[in-house]
């Protein structure tokens, strides 16, 4: 690989989200090991939040600064309208910078958390169609994808996939479901998530606090197809986690509770205000490797977001799901808790708390089985590394002997 190798990462990162960031934080880490010479800058939401954590140069993936506020005035309608124009633009010329893209994971070709289609979609086949017509090389990277009903969304995510030169998923419903919406996935291979590759805390640091339970909590309104539900939805996850989390601090147990979005705060404040207690405490994670560590010295966990989840297994901490999307449920199964999952919509604190007690009580073998299954994801993501680089970067692949699972 030369120095002119010119490598760009694309997505929502830097924007308060820890997976994605966590994500971004394992493809930088192949990259930096693998292809140290690489040139890499990104496109995405956060770009002084990237720079600052990362160092590496970013650029704002939208023109119009207010893409994420809601357009009520003519002038913002307006001025979102143009955004979307000049978009196209300024995408295709920062693709056209860069020999190779990569969307590093994320559940970039889903939509189980409320999504518009000329949001991140719509960036997403504006990225995907530069690379096709510029000759850059867009890789989509374990990412996440579930069936769209939405039918401008499902054009969009079926389109980007299509025009992509590499896929890979994080699980095989995933891919299963790209196939379904009328994508060729023949060549596509299934990975772990790339949080798996991250390193995971010592065994002997954080040492474990005796009863602690860490709570991951999520600011969860249900899906784009439960909007006219979502006050509800959430009212009910509340509320059966607040009488989950009182009924533990009247046995004596630590409560941690934990985020995985800047939006979650909201959530946090609400529990600690209902259960006015010391034995509840609250985390501020700014990484993976923060909540890795705030989980690895609990007993067990129980969490919702998708990364927090990945968190407690790469500790090997017993984890229960507060499922909200199948994902979750693939992931659990995958390594081999799929006993354990709980829907976030539908939150029942008796049934959470029997499942709860039964996850505590076969936590020394749960504990084993996962060190057994995250010896096999870090093998396989260590065949993806490997094929990342064959497919990426061929004129240079034959320099690197492949990677040694960590």
């Amino acid at each position: 690989m030369t120095s002119a190798t010119r490598v760009g990462v694309f997505g929502l990162l830097g924007s308060g989200n820890l997976g994605n960031d966590g994500s971004l934080e394992a493809v930088l880490g192949y990259l930096r090991a693998e292809h140290p010479d690489a040139s890499v800058d990104a496109l995405c939401g956060g770009p002084d939040a990237v720079t600052a954590r990362f160092g590496i140069p970013a650029t704002r993936l939208h023109w119009n600064r207010a893409e994420y506020g809601t357009a009520s005035r003519a002038g913002a309608i307006a001025s979102k309208g143009l955004g979307k124009l000049v978009d196209i633009f300024r995408t295709a010329a920062w693709v056209r910078r860069h020999d190779v893209v990569i969307v590093p994971g994320m559940g970039v070709l889903e939509a189980t958390l409320p999504l518009r289609p000329w949001g991140f979609p719509y960036s997403l086949f504006l990225l995907c169609a530069s690379g096709r017509l510029l000759g850059t090389r867009v890789a989509l990277v374990s990412v996440g994808a579930a069936g769209i009903r939405n039918r401008p969304t499902r054009a969009l995510v079926r389109w980007s996939a299509r025009l992509a030169a590499y896929r890979s998923y994080r699980d095989d419903q995933s891919r299963d479901a790209m196939r379904a919406m009328g994508v060729d996935t023949a060549r596509d291979e299934v990975y772990p998530d790339l949080a798996f590759s991250l390193p995971a805390p010592r065994a002997s640091e954080p040492a474990r606090t005796p009863g602690l339970v860490c709570l991951g909590v999520m600011d969860f309104h249900g899906s784009n197809d439960d909007r006219a539900r979502a006050d509800e939805i959430y009212r009910r996850y509340l509320d059966g986690t607040i009488t989950f989390v009182r009924t533990l601090v009247e046995e004596g147990r630590p409560v941690r509770l934990l985020t995985g979005d800047e939006c979650d705060l909201p959530v946090v404040a609400a529990i600690l205000d209902a259960v006015d207690s010391p034995m509840v405490t609250a985390a501020e994670p700014a990484s993976l490797a923060d909540l890795m560590k705030e989980m690895a010295a609990a007993d067990t966990v129980v969490a919702v977001r998708y990364h927090n989840l990945i968190c407690a297994l790469k500790t090997g901490t017993p984890v229960l799901a507060v499922s909200y999307a199948a994902k979750s449920d693939a992931l659990m199964d995958r390594m081999g808790l799929g006993a354990y999952c709980h829907p976030a919509r539908e939150v029942d604190a008796d049934r959470l708390l029997e499942q709860f007690r039964d996850l505590e009580k076969h936590a020394v073998e749960l504990r084993q089985t996962l060190a057994e299954r995250n010896r096999v994801a870090a093998q396989q993501l260590a065949q993806q590394f490997t094929a990342l680089t064959t497919t990426l970067f061929p004129a240079n692949s034959h320099a690197h002997a492949p990677r040694k699972a960590r």
